[in-house]
């Protein structure tokens, strides 16, 4: 009789807890990814060599170089770092490259003040054949949770004949049941348009194949059939992104793939022009380079904070290729505060003049604008109706227009 009065008094209290849990983690689902992710990932500079000793040391680097002050948070650890399950189907981490856990790990970059991401695959098997999550979706992301993962990267090998909406919309489904807000990163290539039923699933999706560090590489190989590996420079990736601004959103990213400024041979003004696209794009800026010993000119781009608050505007609109003649291109996106940003994109072998009207970026022709410069890091002047200058080879210039009364 004790026991019932007991439950009976603390009955309301209970159902009050129970609601508010639920409320608080519905708007933490609600609220994330509002403007687009900003990180670093293992894959493009490590694939498989990925150990704690080198994860710590990028957490460790994204602090002392001042990415973290900069807006970058998370650590996502991609593929490779699982080789297993136990007998109760959890899944196991490679012991002997992870010898204190997943959960230890998480702790340490959390402590950093950043924010932990692993990678899981939709299929039986990753891309490089470790345990997949099908048929273990709620199992795995219950074990994320527990060891404080924040962003999940889910791909899509191995997949034989699998619906991919359904399948993502299950993970999507176990993460919001495991009681921890996570981000989650779609990675089906663009195979299936992802941009028309993702919004309703994860925060960003993949609109390409994998992108490699070079202008405008591109290949493709089959084998019985099959596509076993297919790349692109970020000049043909960008050249996918036209059309897909109006799927974007606050919470809900198209995703070019990683950045991969500082890598294999792009010069310093490919990875501005690089950089600034991403930006320009609203794409989720994860890089994907060695950030432990990174030049001062890769740290200068990567950490140009009047740049980063294009790519992070709380309007959230996805910028768009306004203008194409060939090898020069005019890419505009409007500003939460009624400004502009443009990218006057030179793909030429030479130096040119290159120009924009207020008309085609939606601003009347009539009204004067400061002009800055954001490399430069300074105003250039007023203007009416046209701003034009001269853009380095395969560069861009990227300003901001201010109307000021």
């Amino acid at each position: 009789m004790g026991v019932r009065c007991t439950v009976k008094k603390f009955f309301p209290i209970i159902i009050l807890f129970l609601l508010t849990t639920l409320v608080v983690q519905g708007q933490s689902f609600d609220k994330l990814a509002q403007t687009p992710p900003m990180g670093w990932n293992s894959w493009n500079k490590f694939g498989c060599d990925v150990t704690e000793t080198l994860i710590k040391q990028m957490a460790d680097a994204m602090v002392s170089s001042g990415m973290r002050d900069a807006g970058y948070q998370y650590i996502v650890i991609d593929d490779c770092w699982q080789v297993s399950r136990d007998s109760s189907g959890n899944i196991v981490a490679d012991p002997k490259r992870f010898p204190s856990g997943m959960k230890a790990l998480g702790d340490y970059i959390h402590k950093k003040g950043l924010k932990f991401g692993i990678y899981s695959c939709a299929g039986s098997k990753t891309c490089q054949g470790r345990p997949g999550s099908r048929g273990y979706q709620f199992q795995d992301a219950r074990q994320y949770a527990a060891w404080g993962v924040d962003y999940l990267k889910y791909d899509w090998c191995n997949t034989g004949t699998q619906d991919v909406e359904s399948s993502y919309t299950t993970m999507r489904d176990a993460l919001e049941k495991s009681g921890r807000p996570i981000v989650f990163s779609i990675c089906e290539w663009g195979a299936s348009q992802p941009w028309t039923w993702a919004p309703e699933v994860g925060n960003l999706w993949r609109t390409t194949f994998d992108i490699r560090p070079c202008w405008d590489c591109g290949k493709m190989v089959m084998s019985n059939g099959r596509l076993i590996e297919n790349f692109m420079g970020f000049t043909k990736i960008l050249d996918l992104q036209v059309g897909l601004e109006s799927f974007s959103g606050p919470g809900h990213w198209n995703d070019p793939d990683m950045l991969e400024v500082g890598n294999g041979e792009l010069t310093y003004d490919e990875n501005v022009a690089h950089f600034s696209l991403w930006c320009i794009l609203a794409a989720p800026l994860m890089l994907g380079n060695d950030i432990r010993n990174m030049s001062d000119e890769v740290q200068e781009i990567i950490t140009n904070g009047e740049v980063i608050a294009v790519n992070q505007d709380p309007l959230g609109r996805q910028g768009k290729k306004v203008r194409d003649e060939g090898d020069f291109e005019i890419w505009s996106r409007e500003l939460h505060d009624g400004s502009r940003a443009v990218v006057m994109f030179n793909r030429s072998e030479k130096k040119e003049e290159m120009s924009f009207k207020w008309s085609e970026i939606g601003l009347p022709q009539n009204l004067e604008f400061t002009v800055r410069d954001l490399w430069k890091k300074q105003n250039l002047g007023k203007f009416t109706g046209s701003y034009s200058d001269r853009v380095p080879p395969h560069g861009v210039v990227m300003v901001r227009l201010y109307h000021q009364d």
